[in-house]
């Protein structure tokens, strides 16, 4: 939010000084809760150590003791806690019938006043309408949303027109690097399968 509203400060024709009162929200040393610990949850938590965060997560199975004592996360059984405590709350899961409105109503109303809500995962794993409502009525400081549903949002859509949200066009593996790793990867899985070797992404049915 302060990013996007500061960009705009300091290109704009009508901007004449820099407010001195302005703040945003610290990082270092504030609590981040992750909900979904897989593989992409894990190395969040390994960047937010660097910022000396204290690290909650939610995961339908606890990970080794290990993995946790490396980063320094702390398990939370509940959602609920981790809603509780965290100034900001990251969304790593997968989409599934579980997660789907994941985060409503009564969950947004756990989360602290002066909580972020990030979603990294899918759009449906929120209810926009009460999210949509949380942030009008200041019940959380702020989102940032890499997904929506639908993508892209309906240009009337009210989370358009907050200024308490970031809104990103499902970016968050576009970048060259990425992509080239993602086509090797799937060559290799295809690559396997032709020659009769175990594949090495290989995804099985729940």
């Amino acid at each position: 939010m302060y990013l996007h509203t500061g960009c705009q400060i300091a290109v704009s024709p009508d901007t004449k000084y820099f407010a001195v009162d302005w703040l945003g929200v610290e990082v270092t040393r504030a609590t981040l809760g992750i909900i979904g610990m897989g593989s992409i949850g894990y190395k969040v938590a390994q960047r937010a150590r660097a910022f000396n965060m204290r690290i909650l997560y939610h995961n339908r199975n606890r990970r080794r003791k290990e993995d946790e004592e490396a980063v320094g996360a702390h398990y939370c059984a509940k959602m609920e806690d981790l809603l509780q405590q965290s100034d900001f709350v990251m969304l790593v899961v997968n989409l599934t019938p579980e997660t789907h409105k994941l985060i409503g109503k009564k969950e947004l109303g756990l989360m602290k006043p002066t909580a972020t809500l990030i979603n990294i995962s899918r759009g449906a794993v929120i209810d926009q309408d009460a999210l949509v409502e949380a942030l009008q009525n200041k019940a959380i400081r702020a989102a940032a949303l890499d997904v929506t549903y639908p993508e892209p949002l309906p240009r009337d859509h009210p989370l358009l027109n907050l200024n308490n949200v970031i809104i990103t066009p499902h970016i968050g593996t576009a970048t060259v690097q990425a992509i080239h790793m993602m086509v090797e990867e799937a060559i290799a899985n295809m690559l396997a399968v032709l020659n009769g070797q175990p594949i090495p992404s290989e995804v099985f049915p729940k």
